[in-house]
């Protein structure tokens, strides 16, 4: 838990993010894909504003916007697939990493402290994704990587896995509150970051994550690395 001023009571030997929304805003890519659907069937396309608090939700939350559309409607998962197909032609093509979040992860690696990225994220479009935007992550695990998703506890104890860390010496670090939800499964502290997508299903305050932060170097006040 959280001393009083908001610091890690013992620093973690591991620190994980979620990826989009946590350390990439890929909000503007995820909502093109969606408006080249719409396009692509005579409709207009759709502020990119809108899709923004959905994008934690990835090609489930953009159809939903789009096409008010959900899983087991007909032919959903062709939309899915061409929704993939399309996103995957724009990965790159204004996702940005936000603002201190390689001055962040540079002082994590000053301080030789290992951190990885576990995301819902299809590892095929993860992966690109860190290469483009210069992520060097010690382990990443995508949505296919494990038989589960998060909130399941199985991404993040795979990452543990991999890093040689136990979860209760790991810090998961996310912008959704099933982010949350998976890293007090695995027995994991937790950080909500107020500056990601969030969604619209609970006020961050009521995730229960172990801290909220504003801005991603409050996150090295909470490591003591600061």
């Amino acid at each position: 838990m959280p001393a009083p001023d908001g610091r890690l009571s013992v620093r973690p030997q591991a620190v994980l993010f979620d990826l989009d929304g946590t350390l990439v805003d890929s909000a503007p890519d995820l909502a093109a894909a969606a408006n080249a659907m719409r396009v692509a069937r005579g409709m207009a396309p759709l502020d990119p504003g809108a899709y923004r608090a959905h994008c934690g939700s990835g090609a489930r939350g953009m159809l939903r916007v789009a096409f008010d559309m959900q899983a087991g409607d007909p032919g959903y998962d062709a939309c899915r697939e061409e929704y993939l197909s399309r996103y995957a032609e724009v990965l790159l093509q204004d996702s940005a990493l936000f603002e201190r979040i390689p001055q962040l992860l540079r002082a994590l690696e000053a301080a030789r402290l290992p951190w990885g990225i576990v995301t819902n994220k299809s590892h095929a479009l993860a992966a690109p994704l860190c290469q483009g935007l210069g992520l060097q992550p010690a382990v990443l695990v995508g949505g296919d990587t494990t038989a589960h998703r998060k909130p399941h506890p199985a991404p993040l104890m795979h990452a543990c896995l991999a890093l040689a860390v136990s979860p209760r010496d790991c810090l998961y670090v996310g912008d959704d509150p099933r982010d949350i939800e998976a890293g007090r499964a695995a027995g994991m502290r937790t950080v909500g970051v107020r500056w990601g997508y969030l969604g619209l299903e609970r006020a961050i305050e009521h995730w229960g994550a172990d801290a909220l932060i504003d801005e991603p170097l409050q996150l090295l006040n909470c490591l003591k690395l600061a």
